[in-house]
């Protein structure tokens, strides 16, 4: 990704990332601080994700560096 990286395609490598390394489906995702530019920085969101016919629902920082997840930090809601 590059300098011209919007918060939705963020958003697509957070889900992604969700999916690749939990196995979780998001199915919805709520954006509360989008603190990026350039493809680095941290994207602050409420989302609910399915995995194993349960839904859970969770507040997660995602940290990204050229547009990829580097670091995640979640919280249950």
């Amino acid at each position: 990704m590059t300098g011209n990286t919007t918060e939705a395609d963020l958003k697509q490598a957070a889900m992604r990332y969700l999916k690749d390394h939990y196995n979780e489906d998001t199915v919805s995702t709520g954006v509360l601080k989008n603190g990026f530019e350039a493809a680095n920085g941290a994207l602050h969101v409420n989302s609910t994700v399915s995995a194993g016919g349960s839904w859970w629902g969770w507040t997660k920082w995602f940290t990204f560096k050229q547009g990829q997840v580097t670091d995640l930090r979640a919280k249950v809601r």
